[in-house]
């Protein structure tokens, strides 16, 4: 669910509208923690969408913690 993007980041496929991809990611990611009160934007906590490590794109969102895995 995951493609290195032109910056060599690793972005996430579904975009912004795919809930339940981004629970199933989060749900198995290791490094996932949840981000501030105000920064949450589902419903269902553990969700990359609501991770401390995400970082909005145009399209989608980056994992900045799969940086420290390369």
């Amino acid at each position: 669910m995951w493609f290195i993007n032109e910056r060599n980041e690793r972005e996430f496929f579904g975009g912004k509208n795919d809930w339940s991809g981004a629970v199933k990611e989060a749900k198995n990611c290791l490094f996932f923690k949840i981000d501030n009160e105000e920064e949450i934007v589902d419903d269902e906590l553990i969700s990359c969408y609501n991770c401390r490590f995400r970082r909005w794109t145009e399209k989608s969102f980056v994992c900045c913690q799969s940086v420290k895995m390369q």
